[in-house]
């Protein structure tokens, strides 16, 4: 059994959602609604949710003011928000779950997955850290100073892109190069780190690598590597070659 509160201003948004949650996934479910912050935090004192679907943008208090006053919680939360792409952003260099409204059956059967995965694994993430950077994110200016949280078996580690130097593909993990920092393994592939640093001056060099832009000093051997700050190497695909001319607009000055 699963006991789902769903916090959200707009009733229509509520009851798709919660038709969704009893017909378009398999388990058991008892669902809550709330349509406001206060109405929800009044719902717990004698409901607990297993996990909490949360509107992003709601009046008066939003949810981010939701996670202000609930600490340290031993649920799960999937934020629910039409297309804000700061807060999109926010929420996914915090590791955190969200769904876009619409809300899709296909997308949420897969959040209803994840949840049950880690009640089954019985994973307890430390998600107070993940939600204290969310909140920190949400409050910065523009997203290139957010900071990043990167989950690992050694716990979650915190960055800003800059400390960032370079990422590996190792079969299903990710190697991240820091600067001045010893690398570590994530769990995350470097397709899903490529997609979102992307648009942050980050270059997908090969298959297996992603490197942070502004610690390239060159590109050299015919545009087959590229040399980083720290002195490593790495290689440029042929498939590549063009692109990464391109984007570090070096067509005249590599050697």
């Amino acid at each position: 059994m699963i006991n789902a509160l769903i916090i959200d201003d707009e009733i229509k948004a509520r009851l798709i959602l919660a038709h969704y949650l009893e017909t378009a996934i398999t388990e058991q479910i008892d669902i809550k609604h709330a349509e406001s912050v206060n109405e929800a935090l009044e719902i717990m004192k004698s409901y607990e949710p297993g996990i909490v679907f949360l509107d992003v943008e709601m009046p008066y208090r939003n949810g981010f003011d939701f996670l202000m006053e609930r600490k340290n919680p031993d649920y799960d939360i999937v934020f629910t928000t039409a297309y804000n792409q700061y807060a999109i952003q926010a929420i996914r260099f915090s590791a955190l779950d969200y769904l876009l409204k619409p809300v899709d059956p296909g997308e949420l059967q897969f959040a209803i997955d994840r949840h049950l995965e880690k009640v089954r694994e019985k994973i307890q993430a430390p998600k107070q850290e993940l939600f204290d950077n969310l909140v920190e994110n949400i409050q910065k200016k523009e997203i290139k100073d957010f900071r990043l949280a990167v989950p690992s078996s050694e716990g979650v580690f915190f960055f800003t892109l800059d400390e960032i130097l370079r990422l590996e593909a190792d079969k299903n993990y990710t190697s991240i190069h820091l600067v001045g920092k010893r690398p570590f393994v994530s769990s995350k592939t470097l397709k899903h780190f490529d997609e979102m640093l992307g648009d942050f001056n980050f270059i997908r060099t090969h298959k297996s690598h992603l490197v942070n832009s502004r610690y390239i000093k060159q590109v050299a051997h015919n545009n087959q590597y590229v040399l980083l700050a720290d002195g490593s190497q790495v290689e440029v695909s042929r498939r590549k070659k063009e692109e990464v001319q391109q984007q570090l607009n070096l067509r005249q000055k590599t050697i």
